[in-house]
């Protein structure tokens, strides 16, 4: 699945040691756009994640997958991303000059209009 959002909000960097070495996680809180809007904390793992992109108000292209898990008789959901694009980026990183439309000077020697307006 995927979903284009604003990020709001970049929660505090996770890492830790497991059963098959250091990992790190990094959620992320995103609010889609239109009438209702909606936010979402998503999961970024290991080395998906890129601080460069996750700069509050970036808008931004989310892969994710859902997935489910029973601990306890309780159920807990997870968004993992598995792919993020920063969408506009290259209108951002690059400078870019609008230019102003020139008229044409009257001549001061052409004859005067004579419309009322």
């Amino acid at each position: 699945m995927n979903l284009t959002a604003k990020l709001t909000q970049v929660l505090p960097l996770q890492t830790g040691t497991g059963k098959n070495g250091e990992w790190k996680k990094q959620d992320i809180i995103v609010e889609t756009d239109g009438q209702y809007p909606k936010k979402i904390c998503i999961s970024i793992w290991g080395d998906k994640i890129d601080e460069k992109q996750l700069l509050v108000g970036n808008m931004l292209k989310i892969d994710f997958d859902v997935e489910s898990r029973e601990f306890n008789g309780k159920w807990y959901t997870d968004v993992k991303a598995w792919k993020v694009e920063t969408l506009g980026s290259e209108a951002n990183s690059s400078t870019q000059q609008v230019e102003e439309p020139s008229f044409p000077k009257p001549d001061e020697e052409s004859e005067p209009d004579d419309l009322p307006f």
